[in-house]
């Protein structure tokens, strides 16, 4: 019997994928360059199951029932090219490639269009929920040919997440590289919503004097509310772990140096390239560079003494002060992700289902949250909606959190803690909601110094104007940067 689908790639991620596939009723063929991982596989986790080794490509490709479905769990970048480089000889025009890993979107616009001029259909499907998702439901964000969609979305909806009301977390994003775009803005919330949780636990330790193990009580009675969220959920976990060697908390004993795949670069990276003020999520990614420079900064506090400010307030006002700041920060970095993408889909002519997409996240994703579910709300009674913050539900949360969310700020400056993300959401919301920006200054010394020009408020947008600001004659202008 042939296989309904190939996968090549035995990484955690690639056999949790297959068994969740074969758990499913599809019969998967499996392959790994280092052939003994076939082996070890399928007589071992797989044995018994409808997965079927393959110890070539030619084999693996003979396996499948046309069109032939073969999807790539590897290594992103070079290693993918490599791989569909062996495999297109091998393939017949209407045969789907599929690459499940965190490539780049820009890689796949250019994979879709190459393997469309060897009459291949191919699909860049952003895959989130990590191993355990992998095997009991992901969240997966497919894009590329739109031909290939019929014949893949049984599967990929099948191994998807399900949402509280039966709907997959699995749907068409768009053309080219949509579906990875998506997914590399998720990574990029991902990044504000770890960074902010870990600030307001940091408030909570220094600030108002908790132990771990009330502040995940505090985390835990967090997540029956509005902030309800996986990455709560498993904050409040994480704080309860206590150290095997040790005996002190788990928490206590991991170094203060976060890694990075580089998801989150991309999203800050992409934003400048479209012009998208995702500054929360920015400032997420570099607290994550200046937390690998631990020597250094264990240089600087030795030089710099903290502030000695005493915190004498009321200890639960302030809990519920940080909860207010933490979601009402949190909205603003769904916002500027959201807007992200829909600034990049003007930019690429993409059309995107903004309600879909958080359809999409509501289960299996690490995002997932109980705040998608009035996100979606959001966009399926505006389609249109430019920015989360003008929606009227999430406009009356910010309105109700400003005096809360403004003093947690304040108290974290007062006490030299460290806050990025939370003071950048909050300088994000201040300009947005600003009617008048202090940037006529910038715009005039752009003029000033390169003859730039700037507009005027008395005249219509679009007509551009320049000052001899050095009385000498000259009406050159310049419309560069």
């Amino acid at each position: 019997m042939k296989s309904d689908i190939g996968v090549i790639g035995l990484g955690v991620m690639g056999e949790n994928l297959i068994l969740n596939m074969a758990s499913k009723g599809f019969t998967v063929s499996a392959f790994n360059r280092t052939v003994e991982k076939v082996r070890e596989f399928t007589q071992g986790r797989a044995r018994g199951k409808s997965v079927v080794g393959a110890y070539s490509l030619q084999e693996l490709v003979d396996q499948l029932k046309r069109p032939r479905k073969v999807m790539l769990m590897v290594k992103a970048g070079s290693p993918v090219d490599a791989t569909i480089q062996q495999l297109v000889p091998l393939l017949e025009p209407g045969d789907i490639i599929i690459d499940g890993g965190n490539s780049h979107y820009a890689d796949t616009n250019r994979r879709t269009r190459e393997l469309a001029e060897k009459g291949l259909l191919f699909i860049g499907a952003g895959v989130s929920g990590g191993e355990e998702g992998a095997l009991h439901g992901p969240s997966i964000m497919p894009g590329g040919d739109i031909r290939a969609w019929e014949s893949v979305k049984p599967i990929l909806q099948s191994i998807a997440a399900k949402a509280a009301d039966g709907t997959p977390c699995c749907d068409w994003v768009g053309p080219d590289g949509a579906g990875h775009f998506v997914k590399m803005v998720h990574n990029g919330i991902e990044y504000g919503d770890m960074q902010m949780i870990a600030e307001a636990y940091s408030l909570l330790r220094r600030v108002a004097g908790l132990s771990n193990a009330e502040c995940a009580q505090v985390f835990a009675e967090w997540n029956q509310g509005e902030l309800d969220s996986y990455l709560i959920e498993i904050t409040a976990d994480i704080l309860t772990r206590k150290d095997e060697e040790t005996g002190k908390d788990l928490v206590d004993v991991i170094l203060d140096a976060a890694g990075q795949k580089g998801t989150g670069r991309w999203t800050s990276a992409t934003a400048l390239e479209v012009g998208a003020p995702a500054s929360t999520i920015a400032e997420a990614v570099f607290a994550r560079s200046l937390s690998a420079l631990r020597e250094e900064r264990l240089e600087a506090a030795r030089l710099f003494e903290p502030p000695q400010a005493h915190f004498a307030g009321d200890r639960e006002a302030f809990i519920e002060q940080v909860r207010q700041a933490l979601y009402a920060s949190k909205i603003c970095s769904y916002a500027q992700g959201y807007q992200l993408m829909r600034m990049a889909a003007r930019e690429f002519g993409w059309s995107l289902n903004y309600g879909g997409i958080a359809r999409m996240w509501r289960g299996g994703c690490i995002i997932r949250a109980r705040l998608l579910e009035n996100i979606k709300a959001a966009y399926d009674a505006n389609p249109t909606l430019a920015n989360l913050l003008l929606d009227p539900y999430f406009a009356d949360i910010i309105k109700n959190s400003q005096a809360a969310w403004r003093q947690v700020v304040a108290t974290a400056a007062l006490h030299g803690i460290w806050a990025p993300a939370l003071s950048s959401a909050l300088a994000y919301f201040d300009g947005y909601r600003s009617a008048t920006l202090p940037t006529n200054l910038v715009q005039a010394q752009r003029d000033y110094f390169g003859a730039h020009t700037y507009e005027r408020v008395d005249r219509p947008r679009g007509q551009f104007f320049h000052t001899d600001w050095m009385g000498r004659g000259d009406t050159t202008s310049s419309h560069s940067v």
